[in-house]
């Protein structure tokens, strides 16, 4: 998890105000309403005055922990609250077995693949928590060519079909240096079938960069058109950026502290130009296990109302993309963090299982 409290924090609260603090974020999480002290002097467990109670709310207030709505006597926690809960005092509840199950059949046992696959993990992530559930593309330099043919097109174009990862099928019209008949686009998709079957893209690459600077007169007239249309096939795109499937987003709506229709506006454009949150998801690739992103710790003003949960997922131990939920500060993140975890793993085990 990022962002820890300091020592000094942790060192200022005493067990009582920790165990008050604890009770009013989870009382706040669950009802969404500032949280007075008669409240906490119920759920905290504890044989407490009001006035002590006051007395330990007044002292959170001070260090930053909660804050006094105006409209209110009660108090709320703050990002430095929720951060010190989550970091300190949260404890993880084990995903429903139904919930499992249900995201299980939905990954593993589907028969879809890349982005189908991905979508089907965002809808799940959103239907199980009721926030909206994000997924990145599998970075495409982890996919593998199964197969590859040809049909000859007019004007000295051809049609590319590519098998890719053993099911997922993509199209590519390319233009070539001149007219292949059919009998040599045949062979030169055997050629290329023996040659690259299996490989990723890099190496795909890679391996026909070395063979144009291999000496032209080693290579025979079959190897020299393979490459050649090859080269048009898999010369490296323009990088359109790592890309993400997003569902649920009107689940937020249904969050008071969200329904404020101009932030809502925002949050929303946000979503479709995607800048920001990719930049975010990005910096998790790198990251060690689940990431979480509490109010302005993002780093983007956009998304200071909400919080992120991620994690990397993968494919033989590669590192190939991110998952994760987009919520309010006062998500129920005990359950929320195990969900992303388990999904992520499943997500990583469907798509190694459909290479």
């Amino acid at each position: 998890m990022t962002r820890g409290i300091t020592e000094t924090a942790e060192e200022a609260l005493t067990e009582r105000a920790q165990l008050l603090l604890k009770a009013l974020i989870e009382n706040y999480i669950r009802d969404g309403q500032p949280v007075g002290s008669r409240t906490l002097s119920r759920d905290a467990g504890l044989s407490l005055s009001s006035a002590t109670i006051r007395n330990v709310m007044a002292d959170l207030e001070s260090l930053g922990f909660v804050a006094s709505p105006h409209t209110s006597a009660g108090r709320v926690p703050t990002q430095k609250g929720y951060r010190f809960f989550v970091d300190t005092l949260l404890k993880l509840e084990p995903p429903e077995s139904g919930d499992v199950e249900e995201i299980e059949r939905r990954l593993l046992n589907d028969a879809a693949a890349g982005r189908s696959l991905v979508q089907g993990a965002s809808q799940m992530l959103s239907t199980v928590t009721h926030m909206a559930g994000l997924v990145t593309l599998p970075n495409p330099n982890y996919v593998a060519l199964s197969q590859i043919e040809f049909i000859g097109l007019s004007e000295n174009r051809a049609l590319a079909i590519m098998v890719m990862n053993n099911r997922e099928v993509q199209n590519r019209i390319v233009q070539l240096d001149r007219h292949y008949t059919a009998e040599e686009l045949r062979r030169a998709a055997g050629y290329l079938n023996e040659a690259f079957a299996g490989r990723s893209l890099p190496e795909v690459r890679a391996l026909l960069l070395a063979q144009l600077q291999d000496a032209q007169q080693h290579m025979n007239r079959l190897m020299l058109d393979a490459i050649q249309v090859a080269q048009k096939v898999f010369e490296r795109p323009e990088e359109p950026g790592v890309e993400y499937v997003i569902a649920g987003e009107t689940n937020l709506m249904g969050f008071a502290e969200l329904s404020n229709v101009e932030r809502l506006r925002r949050l929303f454009e946000a979503f479709n130009e995607k800048h920001d949150l990719l930049r975010l998801l990005d910096s998790c690739l790198h990251a060690d296990g689940i990431q979480i992103f509490i109010g302005q710790e993002s780093g983007y003003q956009i998304l200071d109302d909400v919080s992120v949960v991620a994690a990397p997922y993968t494919v033989d131990n590669q590192v190939i993309g991110v998952l994760g939920i987009i919520g309010p500060t006062r998500m129920a993140y005990e359950r929320v963090i195990p969900i992303v975890s388990v999904t992520a793993r499943l997500l990583g085990s469907a798509l190694n299982s459909r290479k």
